[in-house]
C-alpha cells in the first residue's frame, strides 16, 4: 500500500504507555498527543435531511430514522478509575505503525468528506485513540483482547497496535492493507453513527430476542465492511493507494476474523445464531462488493435477503 507520502491526521491520540485499570500496566511508553479537534457535536439542524438522504441511499425506509434517542452502548464496566503510566517499552516499528494509521485515519478523512458532500452534509471527523493493554472509553473499560472499536458515545476509535500481530501470526493476515481495512472498518461504525443508522439499529435490538438482536449485529457490521471497500475503491481513483496484493490482504483480514472461522478456532465448532458479526463468506463478499461499486447504494444490508 502507497502510504508514506500521504497526509497525517491531527485526530489521533496516543495513549500508549497507559492503562485504563490501576495496576494494569499498559505496556508502553510515556504519553504522546497528537493534536485533536475538539467540539464535536452530534448532527444538527441538518440531521434530519442526512438522515432521510442516508436511508434512500441505503435502500431503508427514512420513516424509521426520524426517532428520537440517542445510541446507549453498554459499558464493559461502569467504575471509572483514573489512568497510569506505565514503563517504556515503545519500539521504532510501533511509532511507524502508528505513523501508519494516522495516514490511513487520514485518507479515510478525505474520502468521507467527499462523500458527505454529495449527501449535502458536513462529515464530522473521528478521532483514533492509540492504547496498550486496556483504556477507558465513553463506553466503558476494554482490553487489548477485544480488539479495535467504535465508541459511538464519544465518537473515537480504539486501537491497540499489537492487535495487528495477532491479525498476522494468529490469523495468517498480514500486509499493511490489511491493517488499513481494520482502521476503515471501524470508521465505517463511524459513518453508521453520523447517518442515525447505529442508533435505529440499537433500538431495534431492545425490542427483539437474542437471536433476531444478533441478526441485526450482523447486518450493521457486514454495512461496515462494505464501507471499508467503499473507502479503498475511492481512496485508489483520487490516490493512488493500492499496490499489487493489497487486494488480496484486505480479503484475507476480512475472511480471518468471520464469526465461523473464530468459534471453530476457539471451540471447535460453530453457533450461527450467535453470530454478530458475519461469517468470512458474508464479510468478504460485503468488502468486496463495496470495493468492487464504490457506493453506499451497493452497502444495502438491511434490506437483502442474502447477506
Amino acid at each position: 500500500m502507497r502510504w508514506k507520502t500521504g497526509r497525517r491526521s491531527s485526530n489521533v491520540e496516543d495513549r500508549r504507555g497507559q492503562s485504563g485499570f490501576p495496576g494494569f500496566p499498559g505496556g508502553g511508553g510515556g504519553r504522546r498527543r497528537m493534536p485533536v479537534r475538539v467540539g464535536k457535536k452530534g448532527i444538527g439542524g441538518i440531521g434530519t435531511i442526512i438522515l432521510v438522504l442516508g436511508a434512500l441511499y441505503f435502500g431503508i425506509d427514512p420513516s424509521i430514522f426520524l426517532g428520537t434517542g440517542g445510541m446507549a452502548p453498554v459499558p464493559m464496566d461502569t467504575q471509572l478509575a483514573p489512568q497510569t503510566r506505565a514503563p517504556s517499552f515503545r519500539t521504532g516499528a510501533e511509532d511507524e505503525l502508528a505513523d501508519f494509521v494516522s495516514v490511513v485515519l487520514a485518507d479515510t478523512e478525505d474520502t468521507w468528506h467527499a462523500l458527505f458532500r454529495e449527501l449535502d452534509a458536513r462529515y464530522q471527523e473521528p478521532t483514533l485513540v492509540l492504547f496498550s493493554g486496556s483504556v477507558r472509553s465513553a463506553c466503558g473499560f476494554a482490553k487489548a483482547a477485544m480488539g479495535p472499536f467504535y465508541c459511538p458515545a464519544d465518537q473515537k476509535v480504539y486501537i491497540d497496535l499489537s492487535f495487528y500481530d495477532d491479525l498476522r501470526s494468529q490469523h495468517g493476515a498480514p500486509g499493511d492493507f490489511a491493517q488499513a481495512y481494520v482502521i476503515a472498518h471501524e470508521v465505517g461504525h463511524h459513518v453508521q453513527n453520523l447517518l442515525g443508522i447505529s442508533d435505529k439499529v440499537q433500538s431495534a435490538r431492545r425490542k427483539v430476542n437474542e437471536t433476531k438482536g444478533n441478526q441485526l449485529s450482523v447486518r450493521l457490521e457486514l454495512q461496515a465492511d462494505c464501507l471499508s471497500g467503499v473507502w479503498a475503491n475511492h481512496a485508489d481513483r483520487a490516490r493512488d493507494i493500492l499496490e499489487e496484493g493489497d487486494v488480496e490482504e484486505g480479503l484475507r483480514a476480512a475472511a480471518a476474523i468471520g464469526d465461523d472461522r473464530l468459534q471453530k478456532e476457539a471451540r471447535g465448532y460453530v453457533t450461527p445464531d450467535s453470530f454478530t458479526h458475519g461469517s468470512s463468506e458474508q464479510r468478504v463478499r460485503w468488502f468486496r462488493t463495496g470495493l468492487r461499486e464504490g457506493a453506499l447504494a451497493a452497502c444495502d444490508t438491511f434490506s437483502t435477503d442474502r447477506l
